[in-house]
């Protein structure tokens, strides 16, 4: 592979980590039109809650998630890519009216498997610190498990 190929892929990751990047930096204006463009019609998306098959899909699920939020974002932490793979840590911050409507911060990272597109998809987070914690009853219960399990 001569200097300039090599250049140019380069180059291609960059841009493609910086739209996706963009693309989720702020969960209430989510170019879902743009999808078509980061992502292939196969796109496999996975996170602890959905297996999402084809970016009609995704965009779908996406479209739901977004109008259910009040705001939410990405604040991007880390990332390390490769050829053809990435992995991007975050913070995601949300507001949802029915988690109490306050601020609910959840730590997770992005694996990303791309060519041209991305293909593959999957965010892993803790489920609890997004949701259970949230919710009345579960919640103190989550608390009460992970305290005792602490030691505290």
């Amino acid at each position: 592979m001569n200097t300039n190929t090599v250049n140019e892929a380069k180059h291609d990751t960059d841009v493609l980590m910086r739209r996706f990047k963009d693309f989720y930096r702020d969960l209430k204006q989510v170019p879902l039109d743009d999808i078509a463009a980061l992502y292939s019609e196969d796109v496999k998306f996975v996170d602890p809650v959905h297996e999402i098959n084809g970016n009609d899909t995704l965009r779908s699920y996406m479209e739901t998630l977004c109008q259910n939020l009040t705001n939410g974002r990405f604040e991007y932490l880390d990332e390390m890519v490769g050829a053809e793979r990435a992995y991007i840590k975050w913070n995601m911050h949300f507001v949802h009216p029915k988690l109490g409507g306050k601020v609910i911060s959840v730590r997770g990272i992005s694996h990303i498997r791309f060519n041209d597109r991305i293909y593959f998809h999957e965010d892993v987070y803790d489920l609890g610190q997004m949701l259970y914690q949230h919710v009345p009853v579960i919640g103190g219960i989550n608390t009460w498990l992970k305290n005792n399990l602490k030691g505290k």
